[in-house]
């Protein structure tokens, strides 16, 4: 599809286009990922969002059980814990991933 340039432009492609400017007046460049790359991604990406969905599904699980409130809120802050932990590694694993395209 050819994109005429007299065509008017929407908002996100003029503000993708003045990011793209600003960050070639920085020196930053642009890299690209192979599909090997985005496919990895896509799949970490997917485990580690059924990962947090089971998680939540658990901890809904255990609230309804308990109306103490301290347990309660044990079981709130192990969520918060396990969340963030998971997160953590999903970005770092896709952190690794997009490390290999800048070198």
């Amino acid at each position: 599809m050819a994109v005429d340039d007299n065509a008017p432009k929407s908002a996100v492609e003029l503000a993708m286009e003045r990011l793209r400017k600003q960050d070639a007046d920085a020196g930053i460049e642009q890299l690209l990922l192979t599909d090997e790359q985005k496919a990895a991604i896509t799949e970490i990406r997917s485990f580690y969002g059924a990962k947090l969905a089971e998680l939540e599904i658990l901890q809904g699980s255990r609230l309804r059980r308990t109306f103490d409130p301290a347990e309660r809120e044990a079981i709130e802050s192990e969520f918060r814990r396990d969340r963030e932990r998971l997160s953590t590694e999903r970005d770092a694993k896709i952190a690794k991933i997009r490390e290999v395209t800048t070198r």
